[in-house]
């Protein structure tokens, strides 16, 4: 938990450094750039990400009102939402997985030779399976 905690808050620095929003906003951006038409329900959203519902709902707000999401009325339920990523979310994480994906070597993989990372990556692999 303490190497997860170093980890993440080196790659926060990194994104705040070049002025780019917080991990989470990248987290949900690829969700819905990986999803089809790019529009998932919060709660899909929630499931695929460490989010929790409340936290997901200001931080969708906050997305929204910087232009990266949209939300738009489900047709089948007029009470439900779709988060849509908009061509400025797209941009962003994009932007986002240049500082992302450099932090991650530094971090991680300059801290590792090849033998090291395979056998980290299969032992992550075994423990995020489920029962």
């Amino acid at each position: 938990m303490r190497t997860q905690q170093i980890v993440l808050a080196a790659i926060e620095q990194d994104l705040k450094a070049a002025g780019l929003p917080p991990l989470g906003w990248y987290d949900v951006l690829w969700e819905l750039t990986q999803a089809t038409e790019g529009k998932l329900r919060p709660y899909e959203i929630e499931e695929r990400t460490l989010l929790a519902q409340h936290n997901l709902s200001r931080l969708l707000d906050r997305m929204e009102k910087a232009g990266l999401v949209h939300r738009e009325i489900f047709s089948e339920d007029g009470r439900g939402r779709w988060v849509v990523i908009t061509e400025a979310g797209s941009a962003m994480r994009i932007r986002m997985w240049a500082v992302y994906a450099s932090a991650l070597q530094c971090h991680v993989g300059d801290k590792l030779d090849d033998a090291q990372a395979g056998q980290l990556a299969e032992l992550l692999a075994l423990l995020s399976r489920k029962s």
